[in-house]
């Protein structure tokens, strides 16, 4: 007998889970089925406003405070301070890399184009920003850079919402590898032109002085 009803609650229990249509089943905590919400600007009778400002100190998950503020002297003491710490792991500097031009594809070619040289599809409606191959930012320290794209710098908007800190280090790292490849190249050329014998002066050509490419010229927008 005693089998028998325990029978019959597995089976209401079991019919108590079930829903058809319209037709829920049993609900054991309505008010986490049927919660008052509030809509984000709607006053509420618990804080008295829904919407609410998180309190002074806090950080977002994922997010760690950076202790250098925008301007020129906090960005050189980023500079002085800072370093890389991806750039310990050898081992997965590829997978960084390759994680920092996707990075640099979305955020940064726009402006500063695929290889760095300042000259991406937006340009035309507005300056021109520096070369990330020229000397001014070949002498730039890896927090130096890290601080730009986290504050900003010039017309160049903050990144810091848009890009998580592992993600900017990699970024960083990418550059680095653009600005390596800059290097070799131009190392290169250089040794073939030295190394090209010399023509006679009959039959020399004389070139038009060249004009420099305004894309190359450090200053402007950054």
């Amino acid at each position: 007998m005693r089998r028998a009803w325990l029978l019959c609650l597995a089976l209401v229990m079991l019919g108590a889970c079930t829903a058809d249509g319209d037709r829920p089943g049993v609900i054991v905590l309505p008010g986490m089925v049927e919660s008052i919400p509030y809509d984000s600007h709607d006053r509420n009778s618990v804080t008295g406003q829904t919407l609410l400002l998180p309190p002074e100190g806090t950080v977002p998950y994922g997010f760690r405070p950076f202790a250098y503020g925008p301007g020129v002297e906090e960005a050189a003491r980023a500079g002085r301070e800072l370093a890389n710490p991806i750039l310990v792991d050898g081992a997965a500097m590829e997978s960084h890399l390759r994680a920092g031009q996707e990075g640099y594809d979305i955020f940064c070619t726009v402006c500063h184009g695929p290889a760095g040289e300042g000259d991406g599809p937006i340009i035309g409606r507005f300056p021109n920003p520096p070369s990330l191959l020229g000397e001014h930012a070949l002498g730039m320290a890896d927090g130096h850079i890290y601080h730009v794209i986290f504050h900003g710098q010039g017309l160049m908007p903050a990144y810091n919402a848009q890009i998580r800190e592992e993600e900017r280090w990699r970024i960083v790292a990418y550059v680095r590898s653009l600005q390596r490849a800059a290097t070799a190249t131009g190392s290169a050329g250089a040794d073939e032109k030295a190394s090209a014998p010399l023509a006679s002066s009959a039959n020399a050509v004389v070139e038009p002085e060249s004009v420099e490419d305004p894309n190359t010229v450090e200053g402007g927008a950054s």
